[in-house]
């Protein structure tokens, strides 16, 4: 974070004239990161209360505190009061956003959000200094910590944006003031909070919100929602859409002759504009080939060279469990258990069947979460997907889990069902055999990586 006079990054938040021209070098939410001339912001949480370590951050040097309420320790002069803490973030996040101007997309949708944000970090930085989103940090915490990591220096970003409610993605788009917006696609996750995919769909295009007049927006032509939005007048007419797809042939951007290779996906990138380019990308799936397209037609639209942003797929690089490969003992572990949701779900057993293995094809499969009331009919359709897939044996970790494995077994397949990750590990453990090609897959909250890790230090096959 560059220096910031206070007065500027808290503009909004505290009463003028209340706070005075002091520099400002970092704003943090974490009492272990405290450091002199902070702003810390205090979050009431479930485990921990940010409140209760409002002095000591006084104490160490912060020169306000952002609070809900007053907290002794902490002189009148230095509190910041506001209702939100997230709210207070994004609003900071944008004061400071206001001091700089790199080309920037914003990123969001259900599936493959942050998958998306690599490719177009790859495409970024094959033209300069370029900034992303680290990790799934897309939140009204994540996504001002990221405006924080702007410089003079920065060119080119990508910010990735999630959500849970309606007016999130709204918020961190007036903050993030993208230069192009990117909508993936328009899944179920979050059905639980919002009802239905329409609200999903709404929540989504929020990103528009923050984006300037004539701005680029990709856009996935073979999303049936997103179409409908286009068809039903719910794009913003003042911006400037660009539609990708495979099957779409009206689309701007397509993918031909898709084909999986070793190592990745190849296809032949057809653009309205500007040609056709062949394309290798280190990463297998159609849904990939997705998310390189994403990248490609918000680079290009906003005037980046069309055959450097096509070279620079290639330069993708995969981060925390998603498609990592690994190899033990003779035995290969696809580790896509980042996060899951039917529409991701059924995009890795579609990568799966079509990953060439030496021998047999093993799944990990667990609970995909926060899908309210289609929570049971959405495992169902797994386990009748992963029948189809050509997997040896399917073993499942998880309560909502259970009714994968009774559709897997009713349509022919070999299941071990399992309620502990223990369970699990065994199980794997005498399944196993060289040559064997597990792949994993689970939301974020089952933490298959603990299975992964047993399996990794207790490899011995029986």
């Amino acid at each position: 974070m560059q220096p910031i006079p206070a007065r500027m990054l808290l503009a909004g938040l505290a009463q003028a004239g209340s706070v005075g021209s002091e520099m400002i070098e970092a704003v943090v939410t974490d009492s272990r990161k405290l450091c002199p001339n902070c702003v810390f912001v205090c979050f009431a949480g479930q485990r921990v209360d940010g409140h209760d370590f409002a002095a000591q951050a006084v104490q160490q040097g912060a020169a306000y505190v952002v609070a809900n309420h007053p907290v002794e320790g902490v002189p009148q002069r230095q509190l910041v009061l506001c209702p939100s803490s997230h709210h207070a973030m994004v609003r900071m996040g944008a004061n400071y956003r206001m001091l700089f101007h790199p080309k920037m997309i914003g990123v969001t949708g259900s599936v493959g959000k942050t998958t998306t944000k690599e490719f177009c970090y790859a495409v970024l930085s094959a033209f300069g200094n370029a900034l992303k989103t680290e990790g799934n940090q897309n939140n009204e915490i994540g996504v001002p910590n990221t405006l924080f990591r702007l410089t003079d220096e920065t060119q080119y970003a990508v910010v990735e944006m999630g959500m849970s409610a309606l007016g999130e993605i709204e918020r961190l788009s007036r903050a993030a003031k993208p230069s192009a917006g990117l909508i993936t696609c328009i899944g179920v996750s979050h059905l639980d909070s919002l009802g239905s995919r329409d609200n999903i769909l709404k929540a989504k295009l929020e990103i528009c919100a923050g984006l300037p007049d004539g701005a680029p927006l990709a856009l996935n032509a073979d999303d049936e929602y997103l179409v409908k939005a286009r068809d039903t007048g719910m794009l913003p007419q003042r911006l400037r859409p660009v539609w990708y797809g495979i099957d779409a042939g009206w689309a701007q951007v397509r993918a031909r002759q898709v084909e999986t290779v070793p190592g990745g996906m190849r296809f032949v990138l057809e653009d309205t504009e500007h040609g056709e380019f062949a394309v290798q990308i280190p990463v297998l799936g159609r849904h990939a080939v997705y998310d390189a397209l994403a990248a490609y037609a918000a680079a290009t639209r906003l005037g980046l060279d069309a055959a450097r942003c096509a070279a620079a797929l290639a330069d993708y690089q995969s981060t925390g469990m998603r498609q990592n490969r690994v190899e033990k003992n003779g035995c290969v572990f696809i580790e896509d258990c980042y996060n899951a949701s039917p529409d991701s779900m059924k995009a890795s057993l579609a990568m799966f069947a079509d990953y060439p293995s030496a021998g047999r094809k093993i799944a990990l499969l667990g609970d995909m979460l926060e899908l309210g009331a289609i929570e049971e009919e959405a495992h169902r359709q797994a386990g009748r997907l992963a029948a189809q897939s050509g997997i040896h044996h399917l073993v499942t970790l998880g309560k909502a889990s259970h009714f994968m494995a009774e559709e897997a077994e009713k349509a022919g397949l070999a299941v071990t069902c399992c309620d502990t990750h223990d369970q699990a590990v065994q199980a794997l453990r005498g399944i196993l055999r060289p040559g064997d090609t597990l792949l994993a897959k689970a939301s974020r909250g089952v933490q298959l990586e603990k299975v992964l890790a047993a399996l990794y230090e207790k490899i011995t096959l029986e």
